[in-house]
């Protein structure tokens, strides 16, 4: 018995555990276990074990290994009913992700034998990807070694909660007792330094099949699970039923009169009837019919795992790469997420690089616009740097040239994780967080039915006329204190001496009034802008010269409100540094977000997207307040004000 409890449940309390929906109903479920460990450690061997114990092999084979073990002066080698290359046999090292089918009294597996050598690791991260739940094979002599610790790290990664240890070649240490105590605690310690837990951890020689499927002699001080039990203890898809509805469309076939939408359920369920909404596209309608052959079997409800054929109550026009939800959960949509990343390319990953994103059933090109940490899978430690090397695990912002529908992996698993291409190659992978990151969706939901716009009378070149110069947009961007509203009042104040017709949205003012019901989540966040944006856009309709100062941190927010003053919206940044910024303080929020009082403060705890072409970069850390002002005049002299004939 361990002291820490991981290995106290029993086999029977493990089955009872284990027994999901499907299995319940009498159903038996499929199962994915990727088996990770380092090189050497007994992964293969531990498969092809099963394999026999669970009368798995084909007849004759254990003959054939028994010949090609003696032909190698061995005794016999399981390993080698997985390892098909000859390559393989030879160096006893495997290359590449095999999956095998195999089944107990309760259920039917798929194992996917991941490669435990760091060449490979594309290959043990294309196979874990996939799985429900893992097994990690750590050698009694050797302890955790750094292919240990990565794997682990990696299944974190991929959102497999699901984790079970074998501490394997247990007749190598006599089955002592105190150095399978002292192994677990080491595993058991970084997994929980990476927020995961065991579920239960065994010692075995799998070799000699001692607590593979029954309970070994040699270990008389062991009273947990064996291997068998232990997977039989894992779950498929867990809460299932109270998971929401995600359905990738992977395709879209005309069939007579009907438009089948074609994919994967990964989470949830859905029946005739229910109400779908697309994503990103935002689109809404009823299924009418979930399709079957012949049509007398048509289900009328289907559930996570199944791949299915949908019909709508509307002909909608939808494409590859939405994802199908109900309306009240459906996924988040944006164009920036954080993701943890780890870096598979020969090319490091740096800031400015663009690769195809795939995500579910979309594809979008990402550019990386920044680097965060980069962190060290075996102490933990993070650090800073420019790129992101081979093999290496970092957290990044990446930015979309399309909106998309994602999730947080912490709320779901399997459809909160990505892979990165370049030149038709896997080069990363990883998972996504939208902490501090707007939910951009209501920023682009109408909501409004049957509104018809009214034209005005006057044009905007008449309006021009009158007052001697264009309407338009100012929009001054920036960190808190880079001296955005001291500019745009004194701005205004000159401008209007001058003539112009000119008015000030600023940021705090806003708030009391139009604003007054948002806070600074960053969903709110984003509708200020979007209010501010539509605002600032009718006064320059309406031939006014409108400023605006507001942070605005992120550049989707921004390029929303330049859509609704096409050819009048004019960014202007007014750049500082953070250090400059904090120098100054004027309202001494830097000081209260440095000590915590102010959640998700920009520049602090929150991200700024600078602008990538501004119209005009003032610098107000090189530049005094009188010559910053000069050159918005002069900007706006340029190109507000009527060029008179002479």
């Amino acid at each position: 018995m361990r002291d820490d409890g991981t290995s106290s449940l029993t086999a029977e309390q493990l089955k009872g555990e284990a027994l999901t929906e499907a299995e319940s109903a009498g159903e038996r479920a499929l199962h994915r276990i990727v088996i990770v460990g380092h090189v050497d450690h007994g992964k293969s061997t531990l498969i092809g074990r099963l394999l026999y114990d669970t009368d798995s092999l084909p007849p004759g084979k254990v003959e054939e290994l028994e010949a090609i073990s003696a032909r190698r002066g061995m005794a016999i080698e399981w390993s080698f009913v997985l390892d098909a290359f000859q390559a393989e046999r030879d160096q006893a090292v495997t290359i590449d992700t095999t999956q095998i089918w195999f089944k107990t009294a309760l259920r039917d597996y798929v194992i996917i034998d991941a490669p435990g050598h760091r060449e490979f690791l594309k290959n043990m991260v294309s196979g874990a990807a996939s799985a429900d739940a893992a097994v990690v094979v750590v050698d009694a002599a050797e302890g955790v070694r750094e292919q240990s610790r990565r794997h682990a790290y990696l299944l974190h990664l991929l959102g497999i909660r699901q984790v079970a240890v074998v501490v394997n070649k247990m007749d190598l240490v006599d089955f002592d007792q105190a150095r399978f105590e002292e192994v677990s605690q080491e595993i058991t310690d970084y997994l929980r330094s990476i927020g995961a837990e065991p579920m239960v951890i065994v010692p075995i020689s799998a070799r000699d099949g001692d607590n593979m499927a029954r309970r070994s002699e040699r270990t008389p001080w062991y009273d947990g699970p064996t291997v068998l039990s232990a997977l039989d203890g894992f779950h498929g898809h867990p809460g299932v039923g109270a998971q929401p509805l995600r359905l990738p469309i992977q395709d879209i076939y005309k069939f007579d009169a009907r438009r089948i939408l074609a994919g994967r359920i990964e989470s949830g369920s859905l029946s005739v009837g229910d109400t779908l909404l697309f994503s990103p596209s935002n689109k809404t309608a009823r299924v009418r019919a979930i399709e079957a052959w012949p049509e007398d079997r048509r289900p009328e409800s289907v559930g996570a795992g199944q791949s299915v054929g949908i019909t709508l109550d509307e002909q909608l026009f939808l494409e590859r790469g939405e994802i199908a939800s109900h309306v009240d959960n459906p996924p988040k949509l944006s164009t920036l997420f954080n993701a943890r990343l780890f870096w598979l390319g020969h090319k490091p990953l740096t800031v400015g690089s663009r690769y195809k994103l795939k995500l579910l059933t979309q594809e979008a090109e990402v550019t990386v616009q920044s680097i965060e940490r980069i962190v060290d899978t075996q102490t933990l430690e993070n650090s800073a740097g420019d790129t992101v090397e081979r093999n290496a695990v970092a957290e990044v912002t990446l930015r979309s040239r399309s909106v998309l529908g994602l999730d947080d992996y912490g709320d779901l698993p399997k459809t909160g994780r990505f892979v990165l291409i370049e030149d038709y190659d896997t080069v990363g992978g990883g998972v996504i967080s939208m902490e501090g990151l707007p939910d951009q969706r209501q920023a682009v939901e109408v909501k409004s039915t049957n509104v018809i716009s009214v034209e005005h009378r006057l044009t905007a070149d008449s309006r021009a006329a009158r007052n001697g110069h264009h309407g338009g947009v100012l929009w001054f961007t920036g960190l808190s204190g880079a001296g955005k509203s001291t500019l745009a009042m004194e701005v205004e104040q000159r401008l209007f001496a001058k003539g112009y017709q000119v008015y000030v949205l600023d940021g705090d003012n806003v708030r009391r009034g139009l604003n007054a019901n948002l806070g600074f989540s960053p969903e709110d966040r984003t509708e200020n802008i979007r209010r501010v944006g539509e605002a600032a856009a009718l006064f320059a309709d309406s031939g006014i010269i409108c400023i605006t100062a507001f942070i605005s941190p992120y550049r989707v927010d921004r390029d929303r409100a330049r859509a609704s003053a096409p050819g009048r919206f004019h960014e202007i940044y007014i750049q500082a540094d953070v250090e400059t910024c904090e120098q100054r303080d004027p309202k001494g929020l830097y000081k209260k977000a440095r000590a915590g009082e102010i959640p998700e403060f920009t520049g602090i705890s929150a991200p700024y997207e600078p602008p990538e072409a501004a119209d005009l970069v003032v610098d107000t850390s090189t530049q005094s307040v009188p010559e910053s002002v000069e050159a918005i005049i002069r900007y706006v002299e340029d190109v507000f004000t009527l060029k008179r004939d002479s």
